[in-house]
């Protein structure tokens, strides 16, 4: 079955760096696309990134120029890389594939706070 397992959040403070990791199985993850989302305090469940079988990614605007997705697809694996932390980055960030119909981790909680 398709598993999806964060890791890599935590309590940061404003302007730090993090990188988020997901393990992914139970599917063809090299022809898969993958995306991150996050969803903050009393808000929706927003898209932040995708990364394509091919490489090609895309971002939310409100993430353009600080977070960077990337996969490696020999583990298995999709990355996700924020730098100069916000306190607005404070969400739970979830990994997320289509297969049929869309699979979730269990998130990794992202705290930025000095």
């Amino acid at each position: 079955q398709v598993q999806l397992v964060e890791s890599g959040g935590g309590l940061v403070q404003p302007g730090g760096t993090l990188r988020l990791s997901c393990a992914a199985s139970g599917f063809t993850f090299s022809t898969s696309a993958m995306r991150w989302y996050r969803q903050a305090p009393g808000k929706e469940r927003e898209w932040v990134a995708t990364i394509r079988p091919g490489g090609t990614r895309t971002y939310a605007d409100s993430v353009k120029g600080r977070f960077t997705i990337s996969r490696d697809n020999a583990k298995n694996a999709v990355f996700l890389e924020i730098n100069s932390l916000k306190p607005e980055d404070t969400a739970v960030y979830y990994c997320n594939v289509v297969v049929s119909t869309p699979y979730w981790g269990q998130g990794t909680q992202v705290t930025v706070s000095s």
